[in-house]
């Protein structure tokens, strides 16, 4: 024989190629029916899908809702912070609106009281023992303030300077019970403005006292009251506040007047303190020399 044929390898390598090929070529084929080991293949490896593939996707699902879940959390987390970012302008902005009309009030009575050469001045320190009685201001004698010069707020006068020291001043406000704090003021009317003198606070009705009211003027409920400028202190036309109430003073003689400020005393910033002019100082003085003449 041959020595071909004696290679039992050889010859049992080429009957595995022909067998394979033979197999490959019988499954190609469309039109023929699975043989048994064929069947048991498929149907293993179904059965085996249909097992694990809802785990498997249950798993990978819970996987992605754990991430999103992370993802709306910081979501969340962003979006609170934007909020209370926005919360914090808003506040801010309300601050400033607020502030920006107490400086065109504040501006307005800035321009107003030119010809008295005003004096801006901030409160550093308040006891709250004599919280309506005393204030004190950052402006002393170094900045040209003076004993008796008159104080105003954008809403109107709120006392004057009681002492002075080098840097700082402490204001007697309009609702101490001081009875020497006398204001010469008058009840503006159209035709004749009738005067009187403030004098003390009432606590109970929160007003000042207006008394010696000789004018038989009809004072009625809602009229506005100024300075009259006599006496030097006060310039003239700082405003007072309004009258909520009229009575008879002592005997009926005269009458006396209940005034609400116009100034809030509870809630003062910042202040002018009003300094008069040589020309009108000696103005004011004159006035008064002419009436203790009187």
């Amino acid at each position: 024989m041959p020595q071909f044929f004696l290679n039992k390898r050889l010859i049992l390598l080429l009957v595995s190629i022909i067998v394979l090929v033979a197999l490959i070529g019988f499954s190609l084929k469309e039109d023929r029916k699975l043989t048994w080991p064929e069947q048991f293949i498929n149907d293993a490896t179904g059965l085996f899908q249909t097992i694990f593939h809802r785990p498997a996707q249950y798993v990978a699902g819970l996987f992605e809702n754990v991430n999103d879940l992370k993802n709306t959390y910081e979501e969340n987390s962003l979006l609170k912070s934007r909020l209370d970012e926005y919360m914090q302008l808003e506040a801010d902005l309300q601050h400033y609106k607020t502030e920006n009309e107490k400086l065109k009030k504040e501006l307005g009575v800035t321009t107003d009281l030119r010809e008295y050469n005003p004096l801006i001045a901030t409160l550093i320190d308040r006891n709250p023992d004599r919280w309506f009685e005393n204030i004190k201001i950052d402006k002393g004698k170094q900045d040209g303030v003076r004993e008796n010069m008159a104080v105003v707020t954008a809403q109107g006068l709120i006392g004057k300077i009681k002492k002075v020291s080098e840097f700082t001043s402490t204001v007697q406000l309009l609702s101490s019970p001081d009875r020497q704090n006398r204001i010469s003021a008058v009840v503006i009317q159209d035709k004749e403005n009738a005067s009187g003198i403030i004098e003390g606070y009432d606590e109970e009705r929160e007003a000042l006292v207006l008394r010696r009211i000789i004018s038989k003027a009809t004072i009625e409920k809602g009229q506005k009251v100024e300075t009259s400028g006599n006496g030097g202190v006060f310039p003239k036309g700082l405003l007072i506040g309004e009258v909520i109430e009229v009575e008879p003073d002592s005997y009926g003689l005269t009458r006396k007047a209940y005034i609400k400020p116009s100034a809030q005393f509870d809630d003062i910033t910042n202040v002018w303190v009003t300094k008069l002019s040589p020309k009108l100082e000696s103005f004011n003085n004159d006035d008064e020399t002419e009436e203790e003449n009187k």
